[in-house]
């Protein structure tokens, strides 16, 4: 079975986050963690990935924090997955150089397919589709609880 690993579901997590509760001022880290129980070190270490990759767009200052480099809709799940990836690629077993003929040639490649064939379909789905999703199974906003539509 192929396995997802923390790394990947919290950068996922910070990601439609960021996307989910986005107001008037970058969201930051600190709110991050907090709303989605993300340990620190797993967020900073993964968020200037993302930030180098072109997803996010980090902004200094007291109300700093990160904001999407570009429209929720324009992200996909697949840009994330790479970056995460791209984090772990030396704990990768299959881009590993030693093993056996049968491994590099037979069961490394199947493998290699299976994941070509996930990146392709992560690729379809955006941020906006997993924001869609959380707001149609009714999980709060901060943006939206904050907003103030009085006239």
């Amino acid at each position: 079975m192929i396995r997802l690993s923390k790394r990947m579901v919290h950068a996922l997590e910070a990601v439609v986050d960021i996307a989910y509760n986005a107001g008037p001022h970058p969201v930051q880290s600190r709110d991050i963690t907090a709303r989605q129980h993300i340990p620190q070190r797993y967020l900073e270490q993964v968020m200037q990935r993302l930030v180098h990759a072109g997803v996010l767009k980090g902004v200094r200052g007291p109300k700093g924090g990160y904001r999407l480099a570009r429209e929720r809709r324009r992200i996909t799940v697949g840009e994330v997955a790479r970056v995460v990836y791209e984090l772990e690629a030396a704990d990768d077993p299959i881009t590993a150089a030693e093993g056996s003929q049968l491994a590099e040639q037979v069961v490394r490649p199947v493998w290699q397919e299976l994941r070509q064939d996930l990146m392709s379909r992560l690729d379809t789905i955006t941020i906006e589709d997993l924001c869609r999703q959380a707001h149609q199974l009714g999980i709060e906003s901060d943006a939206r609880r904050r907003a103030d539509f009085t006239i």
